[in-house]
Protein backbone atom coordinates (compact mmCIF):
# COMPACT_ATOMS: atom_id res chain seq x y z
CA UNK A 1 0.00 0.00 0.00
CA UNK A 2 3.05 2.24 0.64
CA UNK A 3 4.23 1.44 -2.73
CA UNK A 4 1.17 2.38 -4.50
CA UNK A 5 0.71 5.55 -2.53
CA UNK A 6 4.61 6.61 -3.08
CA UNK A 7 4.03 5.77 -7.26
CA UNK A 8 0.48 7.55 -7.19
CA UNK A 9 2.36 10.66 -5.34
CA UNK A 10 4.90 10.91 -8.02
CA UNK A 11 2.87 10.51 -10.85
CA UNK A 12 1.16 13.82 -9.78
CA UNK A 13 4.41 15.56 -9.17
CA UNK A 14 5.06 14.65 -12.64
CA UNK A 15 2.18 15.33 -13.83
CA UNK A 16 2.48 19.13 -12.29
CA UNK A 17 6.10 19.58 -14.07
CA UNK A 18 4.91 18.66 -17.22
CA UNK A 19 2.27 21.38 -16.85
CA UNK A 20 4.54 23.77 -16.19
CA UNK A 21 6.82 22.30 -19.16
CA UNK A 22 9.97 23.94 -20.64
CA UNK A 23 10.26 27.40 -22.29
CA UNK A 24 7.73 28.48 -25.16
CA UNK A 25 8.05 31.30 -27.60
CA UNK A 26 9.03 35.00 -26.63
CA UNK A 27 5.82 37.14 -25.27
CA UNK A 28 4.92 39.71 -28.62
CA UNK A 29 7.28 43.05 -29.02
CA UNK A 30 3.72 44.69 -28.89
CA UNK A 31 3.55 43.84 -25.33
CA UNK A 32 6.67 44.80 -24.57
CA UNK A 33 6.06 48.56 -26.51
CA UNK A 34 2.61 49.18 -25.34
CA UNK A 35 1.91 52.36 -23.12
CA UNK A 36 -0.39 50.77 -19.94
CA UNK A 37 -2.22 53.61 -18.06
CA UNK A 38 -0.92 53.74 -14.31
CA UNK A 39 -2.83 52.07 -12.12
CA UNK A 40 -3.93 49.73 -14.78
CA UNK A 41 -2.87 45.99 -15.94
CA UNK A 42 -2.42 44.87 -19.13
CA UNK A 43 -2.76 41.04 -20.09
CA UNK A 44 -1.50 39.69 -23.07
CA UNK A 45 -0.72 36.30 -25.17
CA UNK A 46 -2.88 34.34 -22.30
CA UNK A 47 -2.95 30.42 -23.03
CA UNK A 48 -3.12 26.93 -21.09
CA UNK A 49 -1.90 24.18 -22.02
CA UNK A 50 -4.39 20.63 -22.50
CA UNK A 51 -4.11 18.12 -19.90
CA UNK A 52 -3.81 14.30 -20.53
CA UNK A 53 -7.15 12.40 -19.16
CA UNK A 54 -7.22 12.13 -15.55
CA UNK A 55 -4.81 14.64 -14.76
CA UNK A 56 -5.92 16.93 -11.79
CA UNK A 57 -3.34 20.24 -12.27
CA UNK A 58 -2.85 22.40 -15.50
CA UNK A 59 -0.36 25.45 -16.20
CA UNK A 60 -1.49 28.58 -17.54
CA UNK A 61 0.69 31.39 -18.95
CA UNK A 62 0.51 35.35 -20.16
CA UNK A 63 2.25 38.28 -19.72
CA UNK A 64 1.67 41.29 -17.63
CA UNK A 65 2.19 44.89 -17.65
CA UNK A 66 1.73 47.40 -15.16
CA UNK A 67 1.02 50.56 -15.49
CA UNK A 68 2.55 51.58 -12.18
CA UNK A 69 4.14 49.45 -9.52
CA UNK A 70 1.72 46.83 -8.90
CA UNK A 71 1.53 42.63 -7.89
CA UNK A 72 -0.58 40.04 -9.06
CA UNK A 73 -1.79 38.88 -5.60
CA UNK A 74 -4.12 35.56 -6.67
CA UNK A 75 -6.18 33.75 -9.33
CA UNK A 76 -9.47 32.43 -9.07
CA UNK A 77 -11.29 30.60 -11.39
CA UNK A 78 -14.23 27.61 -11.45
CA UNK A 79 -12.24 25.31 -13.31
CA UNK A 80 -10.09 23.92 -10.35
CA UNK A 81 -10.54 23.87 -6.58
CA UNK A 82 -7.67 26.52 -6.21
CA UNK A 83 -5.35 28.29 -8.71
CA UNK A 84 -1.62 29.91 -7.44
CA UNK A 85 1.15 31.84 -9.00
CA UNK A 86 4.30 29.83 -8.86
CA UNK A 87 7.58 30.11 -9.36
CA UNK A 88 10.00 27.61 -10.47
CA UNK A 89 13.68 28.14 -9.91
CA UNK A 90 16.37 25.95 -10.22
CA UNK A 91 18.80 25.26 -7.01
CA UNK A 92 21.79 22.76 -7.08
CA UNK A 93 21.20 21.58 -9.55
CA UNK A 94 17.22 20.59 -9.19
CA UNK A 95 14.39 22.04 -10.09
CA UNK A 96 11.68 23.54 -7.61
CA UNK A 97 8.38 24.52 -7.87
CA UNK A 98 6.64 26.75 -4.97
CA UNK A 99 3.36 29.04 -4.42
CA UNK A 100 4.29 32.75 -4.40
CA UNK A 101 2.63 33.54 -1.19
CA UNK A 102 3.96 37.32 -1.29
CA UNK A 103 2.57 37.50 -5.16
CA UNK A 104 4.52 38.27 -8.29
CA UNK A 105 5.85 41.97 -8.18
CA UNK A 106 4.75 43.95 -11.52
CA UNK A 107 7.26 47.20 -11.82
CA UNK A 108 5.35 50.13 -13.73
CA UNK A 109 6.18 49.59 -17.88
CA UNK A 110 7.83 45.96 -17.75
CA UNK A 111 6.49 43.03 -19.01
CA UNK A 112 6.49 40.05 -16.64
CA UNK A 113 5.96 36.81 -18.57
CA UNK A 114 4.48 33.64 -16.68
CA UNK A 115 5.58 30.71 -19.22
CA UNK A 116 6.53 27.31 -18.79
CA UNK A 117 9.65 26.19 -17.11
CA UNK A 118 9.21 29.36 -15.14
CA UNK A 119 7.10 31.38 -13.34
CA UNK A 120 3.15 30.51 -14.18
CA UNK A 121 -0.37 30.09 -12.94
CA UNK A 122 -0.91 26.43 -11.47
CA UNK A 123 -4.79 25.06 -11.45
CA UNK A 124 -5.09 22.66 -9.12
CA UNK A 125 -7.91 20.50 -8.54
CA UNK A 126 -9.37 20.46 -11.85
CA UNK A 127 -12.46 19.98 -12.13
CA UNK A 128 -12.83 19.00 -15.83
CA UNK A 129 -9.58 18.40 -18.29
CA UNK A 130 -8.36 21.28 -20.06
CA UNK A 131 -9.34 20.53 -23.99
CA UNK A 132 -7.16 21.48 -26.77
CA UNK A 133 -9.12 24.12 -28.59
CA UNK A 134 -11.56 25.26 -26.30
CA UNK A 135 -10.98 28.27 -23.84
CA UNK A 136 -10.11 28.45 -19.82
CA UNK A 137 -11.46 31.33 -18.09
CA UNK A 138 -10.27 32.73 -14.70
CA UNK A 139 -9.81 35.87 -12.77
CA UNK A 140 -6.70 37.95 -11.73
CA UNK A 141 -6.39 39.64 -8.90
CA UNK A 142 -3.99 42.93 -7.93
CA UNK A 143 -2.72 44.56 -5.04
CA UNK A 144 -3.87 48.14 -6.57
CA UNK A 145 -5.46 47.69 -10.29
CA UNK A 146 -8.71 46.14 -9.96
CA UNK A 147 -9.66 42.45 -10.88
CA UNK A 148 -9.08 41.17 -14.63
CA UNK A 149 -11.13 38.25 -15.98
CA UNK A 150 -8.77 36.38 -18.17
CA UNK A 151 -10.04 34.14 -21.36
CA UNK A 152 -6.88 31.82 -22.42
CA UNK A 153 -7.07 29.64 -25.68
CA UNK A 154 -6.10 25.95 -24.53
CA UNK A 155 -3.47 25.07 -26.94
CA UNK A 156 -0.22 23.08 -27.53
CA UNK A 157 2.59 25.10 -26.70
CA UNK A 158 4.36 26.14 -29.61
CA UNK A 159 7.78 24.43 -30.73
CA UNK A 160 10.63 26.20 -29.97
CA UNK A 161 13.77 26.04 -32.27
CA UNK A 162 16.60 24.70 -29.85
CA UNK A 163 19.26 26.26 -31.86
CA UNK A 164 18.10 29.58 -30.92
Amino acid sequence: MKRLFALTALSAAALALAACGQPAEKSTEAAKDAAVAPGTVQVADAWCRPTPNGAKVGGCYLTLTAGSDDRLVSVSTALAQSAEVHEMKMENGIMSMAHLHDGLPLPAGTPVELKPGGNHIMLMGLRDPLVDGRIASFTLTFEKAGPISVHAAIKQPPVVDSEE
